[in-house]
């Protein structure tokens, strides 16, 4: 009898203490809070109501375009190696002249295109952006060489390659 009173104290004792989950308990039943789930909320909705367009950016970013075609324009850089640099005044003008036409023209696309989410709008508008900072690059490069007399920075001279005639000769 002794015995059945321990066995009932020890049951009495661990209905009061909550039992610690082993790893082998929880692989065997799923967490509470899917449990209490109503099976239809298991099954991930289909979020095809969701839309989103790039098109047209927002004032902050083509803030930043701007910004970044003033310092593309008027720091050192692959381009201005090539063509030479702008003051910042006439780079911060050029910027914001190229940003404005290169929205403007992917804007009248964007009227004509159906495109929904405006990745195709966007590109157009990059794409300017990168022919016009170019040409002015280009342009302002063409008015310095003619007014400094062709002093502005040229591409490096690639010398042809040598004939079979003029190789043999060296040997």
């Amino acid at each position: 009898m002794a015995d059945n009173a321990e066995d009932t104290n020890v049951t009495a004792e661990e209905q009061l203490e909550p039992k610690t989950p082993t790893m082998a308990d929880a692989e065997e039943q799923p967490p509470q809070h899917q449990a209490k789930l109503p099976q239809e909320a298991k099954k991930p909705e289909k979020m095809s109501n969701i839309s989103f367009s790039i098109w047209p950016p927002t004032q902050r970013t083509r803030d930043a375009v701007i910004n970044r075609l003033i310092e593309t324009l008027s720091a050192p850089s692959v381009l201005s190696q090539r063509y030479g640099s702008l003051p910042h005044d006439d780079a911060t003008e050029a910027a914001r002249r190229i940003e404005d036409e290169a929205f403007a023209t992917a804007a009248t696309s964007a009227s004509d295109s159906a495109d929904d989410d405006g990745i195709e709008i966007l590109q157009i508008y990059s794409k300017e952006i990168s022919k016009r900072m170019l040409d002015t690059a280009k342009s302002r490069s063409a008015k310095v060489s003619t007014q400094d007399g062709n002093n502005a920075p040229q591409p490096p001279a690639v010398e042809p390659a040598p004939t079979a005639e003029e190789i043999e000769s060296e040997s």
